[in-house]
């Protein structure tokens, strides 16, 4: 399955660390890719790449000006996670069995487009909460917790669990 995540509206100054979280959470959390729309922003793509230069991937990061023409030419089912929407526990089984998952988050208001053109209009949870949230409880339903023991590769840093304290280890190995 390919996941993908769209993050509409970025704005540099206001948005910066939540899109740089939701970035980070798409890739741990076993998404493909993140595209963002809304203001260009280098730091944000200069940051995430650095993330999985060092941490590993595949993962990719891409700047999208026309999100209504990227989501008309998307040509697997989209899923906009929206607090309005209806209880994501109803659609997931079917949703686990597309091929290709667009995952539609905002930062400002959505605008109507996207509820029209979305497959699934589904909350995590109709109160209030974050973007970051939402996506990491729905990646996680999706595939099951599995994606916790995802293995990345290329990985030049990674963590070896402890019980207390800080044990990270660098590496020249190509999978960890």
């Amino acid at each position: 399955m390919k996941v993908l995540v769209l993050r509409l509206g970025h704005r540099r100054i206001r948005d910066q660390r939540t899109t740089s979280h939701c970035g980070l959470v798409a890739r741990a959390f076993g998404a493909n890719e993140m595209i963002y729309s809304g203001e260009k922003d280098d730091n944000l793509e200069k940051s995430i790449k650095n993330v999985v230069e060092n941490w590993g991937g595949p993962f990719e990061i891409k700047y999208e000006q026309n999100w209504k023409k990227f989501i008309k030419n998307w040509n697997g089912k989209i899923i906009h996670l929206t607090m309005y929407g209806l209880p994501f526990q109803r659609f997931m089984n079917k949703i686990k069995k597309c091929k290709d998952l667009l995952i539609v988050i905002g930062s400002e208001k959505i605008p109507t487009e996207v509820y029209h053109s979305s497959d699934w209009n589904i909350a995590i949870s109709n109160q209030p909460h974050s973007e970051v949230a939402a996506l990491s409880v729905f990646l996680d339903k999706l595939f099951e917790g599995k994606e916790l023991q995802k293995k990345f590769e290329k990985v030049k840093i990674k963590i070896i669990p402890q019980k207390s304290g800080k044990n990270v280890e660098k590496t020249d190995n190509t999978i960890s």
